[in-house]
């Protein structure tokens, strides 16, 4: 399996820490060297780990930026 390069350009916010120290974070990241894109996921305390997560375009952000800020009520699942 090829190494996994990453570099996180900007740290944004921690969502939240677990028992263990690891923290659920939104950062801006290259991935392969490719141009940075919004990731939210769970790091070890040094970043040399991490857990499965989601990217996010500049665009998709936008999207899901706005329908949070603009929902008309509470979502439901039935």
């Amino acid at each position: 399996m090829a190494e996994l390069k990453y570099e996180i350009t900007q740290e944004i916010a921690v969502l939240s820490e677990n028992a263990k120290g690891w923290t659920k974070e939104l950062n801006m990241v290259s991935w392969n060297d490719r141009e940075p894109k919004f990731d939210i996921r769970e790091w070890a305390p040094d970043h040399a780990r991490m857990g499965k997560g989601i990217t996010l375009t500049p665009e998709e952000m936008e999207v899901l930026v706005n329908g949070y800020l603009h929902r008309d009520e509470e979502p439901t699942f039935d």
